[in-house]
Order: C-alpha cells, then sequence, then structure tokens
C-alpha cells in the first residue's frame, strides 16, 4: 500500500512541530542546567559544589535512559501535563525532559571552552557572576553553542521518529504504521530520505553559521 503525499506532508509537519516545540523548552532548560554545572563547578565564579553534586548526576541519569524507554516510562507525567499519553502533542513532554539534559552538556562543553583568561580579566573590571555569563561567557561560547543546537536538533529529529513507535505522529509513525506493518519498502525509503534531507540541511546551515560567527 502507497502513501499519498498529502499524508507525508502532514507527518513531516508533525515532526517539524515537535523538533520545534521540544528544541524551544528543551533548549532552554539545557541552557539553564549547562550554565549551572559550569558556574558552580570548582574553582568557577559562583562555585557550589553542593548544587552541582546535585544538578551533575541528576543530568547524568537522564542521559543514561534510552529515549524510547523515557517515553513510555513517563506516560503518567504526560497524562497529566496534556492530559493523553498519545499524539504528537504528548510525544513534546518526553522529548523535552531527554533533549535538555543532552543539549545541557553541549553547553556545559562550550562554555569550559571559553580561555579562563577572559574570565578573570572581567572579574578584574568588577563583573558580576551574571554579567560574566551574559557579556562574557555566552559571547565567547556563541559560535561553539551553535553547533551544539544544530547536534541538539538532529538528535531530536531522530528521537521523534521514535516517538512514532508508540503513536507519537510524524514520519517515524508513517514509516512504521504504513510503511513496516504494511510491507511497504517505498514509504520507508520516502520517509528516510526525507529525515536525511532534513539532517543535511540543518548541519549545513549549522556549519555555516559557525563559520561566519568564527569570522565575525
Amino acid at each position: 500500500m502507497e502513501v499519498s503525499t498529502e499524508l507525508i506532508l502532514n507527518a513531516l509537519w508533525e515532526t517539524l512541530y515537535m523538533v520545534s516545540v521540544s528544541l524551544f523548552f528543551g533548549g532552554i532548560l539545557g541552557i539553564f542546567l549547562g550554565v549551572l554545572l559550569v558556574v558552580t563547578r570548582k574553582g568557577h565564579i559562583l562555585e557550589n559544589l553542593f548544587i552541582f553534586s546535585i544538578v551533575n548526576p541528576i543530568v547524568n541519569i537522564f542521559r543514561s535512559i534510552p529515549f524510547i524507554i523515557l517515553l513510555v516510562a513517563i506516560i503518567p507525567l504526560t497524562r497529566l501535563i496534556v492530559g493523553t499519553g498519545i499524539g504528537t502533542t504528548a510525544a513534546i513532554v518526553p522529548l523535552v525532559l531527554h533533549i535538555g539534559p543532552y543539549f545541557s552538556r553541549l553547553v556545559e562543553n562550550s562554555l569550559l571552552e571559553v580561555d579562563e583568561g577572559i574570565i578573570e580579566a572581567a572579574k578584574a573590571m568588577g563583573a558580576t557572576p551574571l554579567q560574566i555569563i551574559h557579556r562574557f561567557l555566552f559571547p565567547e561560547a556563541f559560535s561553539s553553542l551553535i553547533l551544539s543546537i544544530t547536534t541538539a536538533t538532529i538528535g531530536l529529529i531522530g528521537a521523534t521518529a521514535m516517538a512514532g513507535a508508540i503513536g507519537g505522529g510524524g514520519l517515524g509513525d508513517v514509516a512504521i504504521t504504513y510503511g513496516y506493518q504494511r510491507f511497504s519498502t517505498i514509504t520507508i525509503l520516502v520517509t528516510v530520505i526525507i529525515l536525511v534531507i532534513l539532517v543535511q540541511g540543518i548541519q549545513s546551515l549549522g556549519n555555516t553559521l559557525e563559520r561566519k560567527l568564527r569570522r565575525v
């Protein structure tokens, strides 16, 4: 059985919807956790080993849970938040909890790349911790953060495909329901091609932006 163009386009829209909304909320969570992991570590501007020792293992725990397991494990929480455990909107909840901790590590790595001399210079100028984060850390790490966002977005595309396994909608759902279960090789091939194009396009855009920012 072949699928219609309308069905493919609708699935593509659902995938883009899940990725964009999850990236927005997961990005906010990831930036917050990433900054917290950096500034509270030993020797940094807001050293607090108590907070670091709590946040660090929590991030590790969520990162160690395979997304397909997380998807099923938090269905009660998903129902509590959006009123249902299946569907495109319901998939956003586990996607945010999946990408947030993952993105936080990417943010952490990007911020740790900033030369300590810049931070020391900011302290010498009397900058507050908030000013150091906002005016020194983020601007210096911006090009690296672009690549981090690119990596997170591509990871989300893969996760949305897995969300289709439990009725999350999107291209993954089409590939499983109309491709695998109905033995339609062409359907699987079409969805794979679209996913490859999406990933290649996002990676190319991220690389281009990163190169331009490094030249500024």
